[in-house]
């Protein structure tokens, strides 16, 4: 393998952990902290009969939202003739970890933790195991229907023994039913649209069970890497002049693609807008993301910054750590990490520059998080949108409503609490959110000063008396394959340490 290329695909695999498991355990790591109670938020894809019981879900690009398919779709241009295409599926199954006490007669009982004799404390957790499958399919045989191959995972159980024979750990799975489509579609004279669709194609158990109980056929931070001999891929967030309109009409659904591999001023492509490989993920990302080099190890927390998480974590108490360790394996890895980093390896975490460009301080008329033309036409803080046949924009106040089925899982701990309204972001899928500032947060205007915010649909708030917001209501905004600037985007992006 050429060495650019192989460095390229090292360095989006890199990337494509840290999706596969963002949020997969969330500081500080423990199995008591309510918000590792309420994990898998990304990716989801779970039985279609589960997922519509309230009715079709509607198609967005945002891979926080539950469904039963994810569908990718990008462009690709033929180099040579023998060409074909890479595509990897990867997601993470479900697996339940039960510690079994001996019962004395040679039998096992469930228990929610275990104290062995060598001193160490098991924990019954839900884990995950990464999953992938990979296929090299020639361009001739994606025409038509494509290929369909089946990339779900057999149902298991596993035994291990404990210590002196104090019980047991049992660890179950159950059976994700799932299957992927390739299509190549010709557009032009070597030049192709790649479909990848993915589908759990399972019934659920018990289609009105609670989603805790739905996710063990599901998969989870479900994303696709793409590669190819003899094609270069299209980006579509900024494609070349005489290929915009064909990125136009790319529809992509939970998901969306982005180049990767060597940044463009290394890629050789045409004005960097082709590369080699592509990552669709359920979080929005920059055409080639990278890990930053600071970063030492992943921390498995949504919108980590590595400084921050790592001195936090050194400052568990004992028993703390000994929870976090008994939670889970990786946990468990990042102590050990944190509690032997180097002073030099610290020290990098605490900042880098990357760009000498002088900042502006915004017009006195703007808020600070605003950039003036970032997005032609919007105006956040006056735009507006019905919520109950009334109004709602910046300054109105609302009780906040997070939708049962797919909502956030900080988002659920905030029901019921009031709220100002700061902006009205369209998003890039047609969709609108709403910023809010929670009332009794005592750094609220601190927040609403460099744009930190809550973000709720106008279907989760209800608006409380004699809230309004004057001004016309702007119409849906029309769906574009360019993704949100970081001001007015409701994803749970990565940090300084992380792409």
């Amino acid at each position: 393998m050429v060495n650019g290329v192989g460095e390229g695909c090292a360095q989006l695999s890199a990337v494509a952990d840290a999706v596969l498991y963002e949020g997969y355990l969330l500081y500080p790591y423990r199995r008591s902290s309510a918000k590792n109670r309420v994990r898998w938020q990304f990716g989801v894809l779970l039985p279609r009969d589960w997922v519509e019981r309230e009715g079709p879900v509607t198609p967005g690009i945002s891979g926080s939202a539950d469904s039963w398919y994810q569908q990718t779709e990008c462009l690709l241009r033929v180099r040579h003739g023998d060409a074909a295409v890479r595509v990897r599926v990867r997601y993470l199954q479900l697996q339940y970890k039960q510690v079994e006490a001996a019962d004395g007669g040679g039998g096992h009982r469930p228990v929610e933790s275990l104290r062995t004799a060598d001193g160490i404390t098991r924990l019954s957790f839900e884990e995950a195991v990464p999953r992938e499958t990979e296929l090299v399919l020639s361009l001739a045989e994606l025409s038509g229907d494509g290929r369909t191959f089946f990339v779900g995972a057999p149902a298991g159980e596993d035994h291990e023994p404990l210590p002196a024979g104090a019980g047991r750990t049992v660890r179950r799975r159950r059976e994700v039913r799932a299957a992927t489509t390739v299509v190549a579609e010709p557009l032009a004279p070597q030049l192709y649209r790649l479909r990848v669709r993915t589908e759990n194609s399972g019934e659920a158990q018990d289609p009105g069970a609670p989603r805790g109980a739905a996710l063990g056929q599901a998969m989870l931070a479900t994303h696709t890497l793409l590669a190819g001999d003899g094609v270069e891929f299209v980006s579509l967030i900024d494609p070349p002049a005489s290929l915009a309109e064909h990125a136009r009409g790319c529809r992509n659904a939970f998901t969306f693609p982005v180049l990767g591999g060597a940044p463009p001023q290394a890629a050789g492509g045409e004005d960097g807008a082709t590369g080699a490989f592509v990552l669709s993920a359920p979080i929005i990302l920059p055409d080639h993301p990278q890990v930053a080099p600071e970063s030492p190890g992943d921390l498995h927390d949504a919108a980590e910054i590595d400084e921050i998480l790592t001195l936090r974590t050194m400052l568990l108490t004992d028993e703390e750590k000994a929870e976090a360790r008994a939670t889970d394996p990786r946990a468990a890895r990042i102590l050990d990490r944190v509690d032997t980093m180097p002073p030099e390896v610290f020290a990098r975490l605490h900042g880098t520059i990357r760009s000498l460009t002088p900042a502006q301080a915004p017009p006195a008329d703007r808020p600070a998080w605003w950039q003036e033309g970032g997005d032609d036409g919007l105006a956040p803080t006056t735009d507006t949108v019905l919520v109950g046949g009334v109004p709602v924009g910046g300054g109105s106040r609302v009780r906040l409503c997070p939708r049962g089925r797919g909502a956030d899982a900080q988002d659920m701990f905030l029901e019921g609490r009031t709220a100002q309204v700061a902006a009205v972001f369209h998003d890039v899928d047609g969709s609108v959110h709403l910023a809010v500032t929670v009332d009794d947060d005592p750094a609220a205007e601190l927040h609403g000063w460099y744009g930190r915010f809550h973000y709720f649909r106008p279907d989760e708030v209800e608006v409380l008396d004699g809230a309004d917001a004057p001004g016309p209501v702007r119409p849906p905004r029309p769906h574009s394959p360019r993704p949100a600037r970081p001001a007015d985007r409701p994803e749970r992006g990565r940090s300084d340490a992380h792409a």
